[in-house]
């Protein structure tokens, strides 16, 4: 099964992000959700932020090696990444993007 990676980022870098991570082959696909508004808690302050969501396609192999792409390339000092396990996806586009993603 496929991973679903969750990534919130400055709107003015979300596609140069969801670039980097398609053409190193990181990500088969990247979904680029621009206006979602944040309420979170950062150094003991409630902040807000108007950021896009990334709604990233890749496979158990590679989120290492995405998540530590994606530490050095984003901004913030804690950056946002959670991977969600698919339960159940079209069996060819699992096949596309294992076709696409080096082992």
């Amino acid at each position: 099964m496929s991973l679903v990676v969750l990534i919130t980022v400055p709107e003015d870098q979300a596609r140069d992000l969801a670039r980097t991570l398609v053409r190193e082959r990181l990500a088969g696909s990247v979904n680029v959700l621009s206006g979602s508004h944040s309420v979170y808690v950062w150094e003991g302050d409630v902040s807000e932020d108007t950021e896009s969501l990334l709604l990233v396609k890749t496979t158990r192999e590679r989120y290492g090696a995405l998540q530590a792409r994606v530490r050095e390339l984003h901004p913030y000092q804690i950056p946002e990444i959670l991977a969600l396990d698919t339960v159940q996806e079209l069996p060819e586009f699992s096949a596309w993007l294992r076709g696409v993603l080096p082992v």
